[in-house]
């Protein structure tokens, strides 16, 4: 149990990693794009909102901005009982603009259930692309060009953009969030050079066939990675473009990144439930979806398992797993500890934070766990707080 243990933890973080890493060297992403404007297809934005006043005017400048044909592209925005000026500011933009479709929905539904039917809404025509944002991610003036090109590729299904993060700061997670995230950019982006199989886009902005696109069920929390993994299932290839960029500002409060962690432990255990037939080690699908996603899923029982085991192990008189067990009530206890009183003497020390965010994610991982056994009947959540 104790090294199975650390085998499926080092396998999942370092591993796995670099396993990517080496199968996507020299290779390229893909060659077939449209050269043309003339020959790209229409694309109609979908995006929920809920109580976004300050950021939806930014982000839906960020839409009318783009270089893309302004013919083939619509905007469907979906107002899920925002009660504060986010359907004014709205409702004044498609005013005055003809291709944005404003929606102001009176009953909070939850982003999926907004999502499907704008779906609806813009139709499914076979040459059609859902660009999927959210209001908080603001797009570069090219990036939906830069993700629409790859649909010259009738094999490619989903295309996720490159997403960074603003506003870090040494005194709070964000850096530490910055990190980890910059690594998940360079393992999904190697997913896709080696075998075409990114298993999950960030979330923030994808765009994929609409042919492809199947209502999320409306209690679903983690609507993102179930479209991938249907796109998956149906054989296309989902990847990454690192040229298409959209920027959203990072988390800093450690409350508001665990309760978003958390929600999404919980909805990747709905998707886990959900594609369990395709977790085949035996394919390249099933070995990228038990490497990058299930393992850490599971991670915090695989730690619980590892520390009850060498604490057995230490019980029976080997000093080795007593060496092990004090090296574990370290990292979980006293790092996190240090941290704590480090920062409020306003000192910020990087490894400790580091070690604090992994663990606190880990928490989150495994509460969510319990929230997704207790039953999940809602897909509505509330945005996580940014600055």
């Amino acid at each position: 149990m104790f090294w199975l243990s650390v085998f499926l933890l080092l396998h999942t973080y370092i591993l796995y990693p670099l396993i990517m890493a080496f199968l996507a060297k020299g290779k390229s992403l893909n060659e077939n794009k449209y050269l043309s404007n003339n020959d790209l297809p229409s694309v109609a934005v979908l995006m929920a909102a809920h109580n976004e006043e300050a950021v939806i005017g930014a982000k839906m400048q960020t839409l009318l901005q783009q270089d893309y044909p302004l013919a083939k592209l619509h905007i469907y925005v979906g107002s899920d009982n925002s009660s504060d000026k986010t359907n004014k500011i709205l409702s004044e933009l498609s005013w005055a603009h003809d291709n944005i479709h404003f929606i102001a929905f009176a009953e909070r539904q939850g982003k999926p259930s907004i999502i499907n039917q704008l779906a609806k809404m813009a139709g499914r025509e076979e040459t059609l692309i859902y660009l999927c944002t959210d209001a908080s991610v603001m797009l570069r003036t090219n990036t939906i060009t830069r993700l629409v090109q790859h649909f010259s590729n009738p094999e490619i299904g989903l295309v996720d953009a490159h997403m960074t993060y603003t506003g870090t700061k040494p005194e709070g997670i964000s850096e530490s969030e910055d990190q980890y995230l910059n690594g998940e950019l360079r393992l999904k982006h190697n997913e896709s050079k080696a075998w075409g199989k990114m298993i999950g886009p960030f979330g923030g902005c994808f765009a994929m066939r609409s042919v492809l696109y199947q209502p999320v069920p409306k209690h679903f929390l983690v609507d993102d990675f179930h479209l991938a993994m249907l796109v998956l299932e149906q054989e296309k290839l989902v990847i990454n473009e690192l040229s298409a960029i959209c920027e959203e500002p990072v988390s800093h409060e450690i409350k508001e990144e665990f309760k978003r962690k958390q929600r999404i432990s919980a909805g990747n255990f709905q998707n886990l439930f959900r594609f369990r037939k395709a977790l085949n080690p035996f394919s390249k699908l099933g070995f990228a979806f038990i490497s990058h996603k299930a393992l850490r899923w599971i991670g915090p029982l695989l730690m619980i398992m590892l520390f009850f085991s060498s604490l057995c192990l230490a019980w029976l008189g080997s000093w080795f797993f007593s060496l092990v067990v004090g090296l574990q009530i370290v990292w979980h206890l006293l790092i996190p500890l240090l941290d704590l009183i480090f920062k409020k003497m306003n000192i910020q020390l990087k490894p400790l934070r580091h070690v604090a965010y992994f663990n606190m994610m880990n928490w989150a991982l495994l509460s969510g766990f319990f929230l997704y056994l207790r039953g999940i009947e809602s897909g509505i959540w509330t945005p996580t707080r940014r600055v």
